[in-house]
């Protein structure tokens, strides 16, 4: 059966492939992109399955007036994909309020808008898919990303919580979480003004490697899309999509370590609760 999917951030990276491999199969996207005219040839492939609107997720006020008009022009919108985002690398404090603030608007509020302005239309329909696009940085962190982890962890905090609020309205929610990617990614990072007291540290050694393409990049664009895709068409999607074996590695590593410090925790935990008398 071909559905109707509303995806942010579709001109380039996973938004871009994703749109592409919807279209494939005969399903309808609406496309949001800040650039309208890299979506042009798919516009001229798929005219009247091809949806592109103008969206900058830093304003509110359109991201609210995106949903309703796709609402009204289509009737129903079976996924929202939440997929817009970018990131912004620098130790903390070589971060400007100007980039702490553009990031956090995109990748975290912007998507809270995004979704909050769907859910009124997806539970009158009787129900839908959200599909969020965050990341191994949802999981873990590495320095010189502090505030990309800040919206991720943001997001997966919020939608835990929005997946159990909406779940008796038959809507689901899918956190997909890739690792490195061979998309534009890096491409599209925003780099603070490097500052010479953080060049011996693990952030200085961070941004060595992002400079000289050291980083291995596992995960394939198209697997991961199509992972996300058989995730949102099937019965029982899971909440957490984990995608890409690097992925699959830094998490596992870090839940274990999380889960082993907490154990050693347990006494002091609970020597906490009160005494009664």
């Amino acid at each position: 059966m071909h559905k109707t999917w509303f995806i942010t951030g579709a001109s380039s990276g996973l938004g871009l492939e994703m749109t592409r491999q919807l279209l494939a199969k005969g399903h309808k996207v609406v496309a949001t992109t800040r650039r309208s005219e890299a979506l042009t040839p798919l516009k001229q492939d798929h005219h009247e399955r091809l949806d592109v609107v103008q969206l900058d997720l830093v304003e509110p006020a359109g991201i609210a007036s995106a949903i309703e008009s796709a609402f009204q022009r289509h009737g129903r919108i079976d996924v929202i994909a939440s997929n817009a985002g970018y990131g912004l690398f620098g130790a903390a404090e070589e971060l400007t309020t100007a980039q702490i603030d553009r990031q956090i608007a995109t990748n975290l509020t912007g998507s809270i808008h995004l979704i909050r302005a769907a859910l009124p239309f997806l539970r009158r329909q009787g129900g839908g898919r959200i599909v969020q696009v965050s990341s191994e940085g949802g999981q873990i962190a590495y320095p010189g990303f502090s505030l990309y982890h800040a919206t991720k962890w943001g997001i997966e905090g919020f939608l835990e919580a929005v997946a159990q609020e909406v779940a008796p309205f038959g809507i689901d929610v899918i956190i997909a979480e890739p690792g490195p990617t061979g998309t534009n990614f890096g491409a599209n990072l925003v780099r603070a003004t490097p500052m010479d007291a953080y060049d011996e540290t693990p952030a200085g050694a961070v941004r060595r490697a992002i400079a000289e393409g050291s980083f291995e990049i596992k995960g394939d664009a198209a697997r991961t899309v199509a992972a996300i895709i058989a995730a949102a068409e099937s019965e029982t999607p899971p909440l957490r999509l984990t995608l890409g074996s690097t992925a699959y590695s830094s998490i596992s590593r870090a839940l274990s370590a999380r889960l082993s410090a907490l154990e050693a925790q347990r006494g002091v935990a609970n020597s906490a609760d009160r005494q009664d008398p």
